[in-house]
C-alpha cells in the first residue's frame, strides 16, 4: 500500500496539466485502475484479511482522490496567475457604446401630430379602449343595421350566460372619446383624440389593432372653411411642405353632415409616392360637420352650437411620410428596419453626448 501511495502521490505532484492529471486518475482509481482492481480482490480474501485490507484500500483511494482535487485546483490557480501576468486592462479607455431603447414610429408620429394640433389650440382627450355599444355606435348616429356593427367587422366582448347588460366592444374608432368629452366639458370645444382602435381586418393596409387620431371643434360660428384651413395647416407642418393642395370629395358618414373625404396632392414617379407635387390625389382621411344628432347625444344643443370633425390613421400617415409599404411592419418584433426608413429616433443623443447608432 505504501508503495502505491508514494507512486501516485509523486506522479500527481509532478503533473503539469489537467490532461496528465486525468490520465493518472484513470490509471489509479478508474474502473480498471490499479487501486480499483485491488479493491475487487477483497471478495477473495478471508474475513480477517478484509478487515485489514478493506479500510487500508479505502483510505488510499480517498487520499489519492484528495491529492488529485488539490492538484487540479493548484493547476487552475497557476493558470489564472499566468493570465494575470500576461493579460492587462486599460481602465482609462472609454466604455463600449451600448444601444438604448428607441421610440416606436407610431409613438413618434403620435407625438408629432399632437404637437402640431397643440399649436393650433387643440387639447388631447382620452377614453377607454373597451366601450359600450352606445358610445361606439348609437351616440354617433350609426344605425343598428350598419355593417360596422356586424361581428365580422367589430370585436364584441363575451358575456356570461344570463348577463343581459348592453354589449361592450373594442372601440372601432376614437369617436366615443368625442361623445364622452362633450358630456364632460360641453361647448365650446377643441380636442384631438389619439389612440388604439380595433377592427376585424388584416392585410397590407389593415391590421386588427391600429391607431387613429380624430379631431373635434365646436363653436357658435364654425364651418367647413375652418376645417379645410386646419387640415391644410396640419399637412404642411407634418409633411414639411408649404402650400400643399387638398381636395374635398362629397361622401357619407353617419356622424357628419355634410361629409367629405379629403385627398392630398401627390405623384407617382418610378413607383415611388411623392406628397405635395404632381397631378394625382391620395385619400388620407374622412371629415365633415358634426351631425346634430351627435351633438345632442353629447349633451350639446345643435340649435346653438355647430362644429367639424375629422379622423385619420396615425399608422397610415406614418407610412406616407416615411415610405413604409406595409402597415403590418409597425407591429413586427424586429424593429431594425426602422433605420432603413429614416426614423430620427434611432439617432437621438445619448447621456454621453454621442449618437445612439
Amino acid at each position: 500500500m505504501d508503495d502505491l501511495k508514494q507512486k501516485y502521490l509523486t506522479r500527481i505532484a509532478g503533473a503539469e496539466d489537467e490532461n496528465a492529471l486525468e490520465a493518472i486518475r484513470v490509471e489509479a482509481v478508474g474502473k480498471k485502475g490499479e487501486i480499483s482492481l485491488k479493491m475487487r480482490e477483497l471478495g477473495r480474501m478471508t474475513p480477517e484479511e478484509r478487515q485489514v485490507a478493506g479500510p487500508a484500500l479505502n483510505a488510499l483511494k480517498n487520499e489519492i482522490n484528495s491529492a488529485l482535487a488539490a492538484r487540479k485546483a493548484g493547476l487552475a490557480d497557476a493558470a489564472l496567475d499566468e493570465r494575470l501576468r500576461t493579460e492587462w486592462l486599460d481602465v482609462t479607455l472609454p466604455v463600449r457604446a451600448s444601444r438604448a431603447g428607441t421610440i416606436h414610429p407610431v409613438s413618434q408620429v403620435t407625438e408629432e401630430v399632437t404637437a402640431i394640433f397643440g399649436e393650433m389650440g387643440f387639447s388631447v382627450a382620452e377614453g377607454p379602449r373597451i366601450d359600450t355599444d352606445w358610445y361606439n355606435f348609437d351616440a354617433l348616429n350609426i344605425p343598428g343595421h350598419h355593417p360596422a356593427r356586424a361581428e365580422m367587422d367589430t370585436f364584441y366582448m363575451a358575456r356570461a350566460e344570463g348577463d343581459n347588460r348592453p354589449p361592450h366592444v373594442l372601440r372601432t374608432h376614437t369617436s366615443p372619446v368625442q361623445i364622452r368629452t362633450m358630456e364632460e366639458r360641453g361647448a365650446p370645444l377643441r380636442i384631438i383624440c389619439p389612440g388604439g382602435v380595433y377592427r376585424a381586418d388584416y392585410d397590407q393596409t389593415h391590421t386588427p389593432m391600429f391607431h387613429q387620431v380624430e379631431g373635434l371643434a365646436i363653436d357658435k360660428d364654425i364651418s367647413m372653411a375652418n376645417l379645410k384651413w386646419v387640415l391644410e395647416e396640419f399637412f404642411s407642418a407634418f409633411f414639411g411642405i408649404e402650400g400643399i393642395r387638398t381636395r374635398f370629395r362629397a361622401s357619407h358618414f353617419p356622424f357628419t353632415e355634410p361629409s367629405a373625404e379629403v385627398d392630398i396632392q401627390c405623384s407617382w414617379i418610378d413607383g415611388q409616392l411623392r406628397i405635395g407635387e404632381g397631378d394625382d390625389w391620395m385619400e388620407v382621411l374622412g371629415s365633415g360637420m358634426v351631425h346634430p344628432k351627435v351633438l345632442k347625444a353629447g349633451g350639446i344643443d345643435p340649435d346653438e352650437w355647430q362644429g367639424f370633425a375629422f379622423g385619420m390613421g396615425i399608422d397610415r400617415i406614418a407610412m406616407l411620410k416615411y415610405g413604409v409599404p406595409d402597415l403590418r411592419a409597425f407591429f413586427d418584433s424586429d424593429l431594425r428596419w426602422l433605420r432603413h426608413y429614416g426614423f430620427a429616433s434611432l439617432d437621438q443623443p445619448t447621456l454621453h453626448g454621442g449618437l445612439n447608432r
